[in-house]
């Protein structure tokens, strides 16, 4: 494999490739230099990264699965059998997983920058610091923006979550490198003694701004998880097929729709006469195509079942 194809941005797993690679960089420069310059910030910054490092190796695995699954004789037969549903039900658990981590390990850094304070603040090699806080800003502004333009053809979820983290982490480089940049002018003048601060009180902004951001992706996760029905979609496919029932003369219909990831698994239950029940078996192979066209969607990801009967209590 060259490295043009194990970092093709056409391709989900190579994004994914190409992130961890650079998220490993960064996260080896954040403990290192985090060491050396004495600063919490930092090594918050580099922990962070390796957190992130990780959980793009998981999600590279789940794209990988998910890929694989759609591809007919990728699979052995015995992962097959063991996972006949497929692996979308995996991406939300390693989303909600992701963020879970992240608010917790800021939450960990804010209660450490806090103590720090209380007990007087830190002291920094400013130069360390500072080039630190401009390498890693580059390094995450193009990492975010690389991605950005390749999710814009892919459409990936866990790509998604991965741009907002490189945003984050170039939002905290950024307050690093602003914050130091501050701190490096502070000595000799009237507010010198903020100087040992400057380290934890930007750790503490960083953390307050970092901590909500993940709650929205965990929540829509959770929901996944627990199969919360998906309201524009589950009235679309309502006023879909009460159209279709109406076009065709049939007596009632439910239909139950669930979001699992990128998937959407969509079933349908449409009450017949029994005068009509004895109908060939292409007709109403016919008439789901018509069904399935009109609520769109079609392809890997949507999961679609529409079953006539003439007793509603199968639909219920």
């Amino acid at each position: 494999m060259t490295l043009q194809t194990f970092y093709d941005l056409h391709d989900e797993r190579g994004v994914f490739r190409l992130s961890i690679t650079m998220t490993i960089l960064v996260a080896g420069l954040g403990v290192a230099m985090g060491i050396l310059s004495g600063s919490a910030s930092i090594m918050f910054d580099g922990i962070y990264s390796l957190l992130d490092s990780v959980m793009s190796l998981l999600s590279l695995f789940v794209a990988k699965l998910i890929l694989s699954d759609t591809q007919s004789g990728y699979l052995s037969d015995r992962i097959r059998r063991r996972f006949s549903m497929g692996f979308w039900h995996l991406e939300p658990i390693v989303l909600g997983l992701n963020g879970t981590l992240l608010i917790a390990v800021a939450v960990y850094a804010l209660v450490t920058a806090l103590g720090t304070i209380f007990e007087g603040g830190t002291e920094l090699h400013m130069g360390a610091a500072i080039a630190y806080a401009a390498v890693t800003l580059v390094i995450c502004v193009a990492m975010a923006r690389v991605a950005t333009i390749a999710n814009r053809r892919l459409g990936s979820a866990l790509i998604a979550l991965d741009i907002k983290g490189w945003i984050i982490a170039a939002s905290i480089s950024g307050a690093l490198l602003v914050a130091f940049g501050i701190a490096l002018l502070l000595p000799g003048t009237p507010l010198g003694w903020l100087v040992p601060y400057v380290d934890p009180a930007t750790l503490v902004v960083v953390c307050l701004v970092i901590i909500p951001l993940p709650i929205q992706t965990v929540k829509d996760a959770l929901a996944d998880v627990l199969l919360v029905t998906p309201t524009e979609l589950h009235q679309h496919v309502l006023t879909e097929t009460a159209r279709f029932v109406e076009r065709h003369g049939f007596e009632d219909f439910r239909a139950y729709v669930a979001r699992i990831g990128r998937s959407r698994e969509i079933s349908i239950f449409i009450v017949a006469p029994e005068d009509r029940a004895t109908r060939p078996l292409l007709e109403w192979d016919l008439l789901r195509d018509e069904l399935g066209d009109a609520i769109g969607g079609k392809g890997p990801d949507r999961w679609l079942t529409i079953t006539f009967t003439s007793d509603l209590r199968w639909a219920e």
